[in-house]
């Protein structure tokens, strides 16, 4: 019978007013006081945008597919880490002979992409729990109660439909905790303060004898900006961090999602690792994603490894664009990426994996690398490298026109970010020092110094390749696209010559 009141209520209201418009009555306070009656009553029971979500019956509620760690691939230590802590939850006899109390919410920190939400379903799965997910975004309004109220709904949830499906835990997992736990200041009260003491509040009352048990699993790609009693023991107990995936890794993500991919038999996975350095899981993914896509553009029945290298490409810079640059612009961006080309080559020969003039994203040409290994140390020699590197494009335009293009914008700023490392590491003349002290003035001197000075330099070393320059321009021009051996190859005959 209840089900049906608000059906009752809206049939009989246009009733009520009929009959008092019959006897003459002014009803517009009649209907003021009906609509305030209606917020307030949808407040009280957490409905609607601008309150708390009843979970019960708003949240969808959807079957998830079971999802393993063997699924994952490339975190081997934070699997290792998270298996470790849900065992707490599986072997609860064995615990309770040693006194372990067991933990309350798992913290897992990383950047974006590395799988911190697929761990948090395969710790479901591995558990035998039911498994909420959601964001911190959807805990914070403008109106004052409302997230606190969501956390309250989001873990009465977890222990009801815990109880209905008859599971000894639950898994509540929260992704951009970082929305709603940031520091306090210690100013006036705020909505998502309020948030963050309801949380605090619930985390404080999960016990370990209590059944359903409930775990908290946060996700962040901040952990600095969290409160410390959000981080304290008794809370989150366990801190995973959930790193990029090195070579060894990467390989294993490639070969899952290889897993339901033709792929040709020359196709060698561990030389693309290799070449996506730095890539995250779900990068990975895309590549392998990408490279099925221009196989069926090319109508192939099997992905070929240069499917596989212009993925790469695609994940990196963005899909190739059709704009045509003048005759004059295309020589100058030859010239620009001629300058990034020989200068890798002069200072790490064989680096160099391909000179393309075609637009690829924002960029009218690009040279990709050969992958260095997996290399986590550098040393003041290498990144001065790698800056010289950087502005040898600038540096080949200001040697052929007597000036710069907007073109080196991008070059400028990865090595003014190489510059804040060598600072930051205490690698340049001003020592070990703070960082964070340093005044926009200070930051503007030591920059400019390091960067003139390596940009002399790299005049100087691409000066003495002029000729390199010239006979090489209307080769690349012609092609638009060399390998990086056919570079290598057209050096050697320029130098012969």
């Amino acid at each position: 019978m209840r089900k049906y009141v608000p059906e009752i209520l809206i049939g009989a209201i246009p009733v009520v007013l009929a009959f008092l418009l019959f006897l003459g009555q002014n009803v517009v306070p009649v209907l003021m006081f009906a609509v305030l009656g209606f917020v307030v009553f949808y407040a009280s029971r957490g409905r609607g945008k601008l309150t708390a979500l009843s979970s019960q019956q708003r949240r969808p509620s959807k079957k998830e597919n079971p999802f393993t760690f063997e699924q994952i691939g490339g975190q081997e230590k934070a699997k290792q880490e998270l298996v470790e802590a849900l065992d707490f939850l599986v072997r609860q006899e064995q615990i309770a002979k040693l006194g372990i109390r067991p933990l309350k919410g798992i913290l897992l920190a990383g950047p974006p992409g590395t799988g911190k939400t697929l761990l948090a379903k395969a710790a479901a799965h591995y558990t035998d729990s039911i498994y909420l997910a959601a964001s911190g975004s959807e805990f914070v309004e403008m109106y004052v109660g409302v997230g606190a109220g969501r956390i309250r709904d989001l873990f009465k949830e977890a222990r009801s439909k815990a109880q209905k499906e008859k599971k000894s835990s639950a898994v509540i997992f929260i992704d951009e905790i970082e929305v709603i736990g940031g520091k306090r200041d210690g100013g006036q009260q705020r909505e998502y303060d309020q948030t963050l003491n309801q949380l605090l509040t619930e985390m404080d009352g999960i016990y370990a004898n209590e059944a359903p048990r409930i775990l908290l699993i946060a996700a962040t790609n901040r952990k600095e900006m969290l409160d410390s009693a959000l981080l304290r023991p008794g809370r989150f107990d366990r801190h995973i961090q959930v790193d990029l995936p090195d070579k060894k890794g990467r390989l294993h993500i490639l070969n899952i999602h290889a897993s339901n991919k033709p792929i040709a038999d020359t196709v060698d996975l561990e030389r693309i690792a290799a070449e996506s350095f730095g890539f995250s899981g779900a990068q990975l993914e895309s590549v392998m994603n990408e490279a099925a896509i221009y196989a069926l553009r090319e109508e192939h029945e099997k992905i070929d490894e240069k499917h596989l290298s212009m993925a790469i490409d695609k994940v990196m810079m963005g899909e190739k664009t059709d704009r045509e640059a003048s005759k004059e612009e295309r020589e100058r961006v030859a010239l620009h990426e001629l300058g990034h080309a020989i200068m890798a080559e002069i200072i790490r020969p064989g680096s160099v994996s391909q000179v393309a003039l075609s637009p690829r994203g924002k960029a009218l040409g690009y040279v990709r690398h050969n992958p260095l290994q997996d290399q986590y140390l550098y040393t003041k020699a290498f990144l001065n490298g790698q800056i010289m590197i950087a502005l040898g494009g600038a540096a080949a335009e200001e040697m052929f026109y007597g000036e710069r293009s907007t073109g080196s914008r991008g070059d400028f700023d990865q090595a003014m970010d190489i510059v804040k490392t060598l600072v930051e590491s205490g690698l340049t003349e001003l020592g070990i020092i703070d960082a964070s002290m340093m005044t926009k003035e200070a930051w503007a001197s030591i920059t400019r110094t390091i960067l003139d000075e390596l940009m002399g330099q790299t005049k100087e070393t691409l000066e003495a390749k002029r000729e390199v320059f010239t006979l090489s321009l209307q080769t690349l021009i012609r092609e638009e696209t060399l390998s990086g051996e056919e570079f290598r190859q057209l050096l050697k005959e320029n130098a012969a010559a």
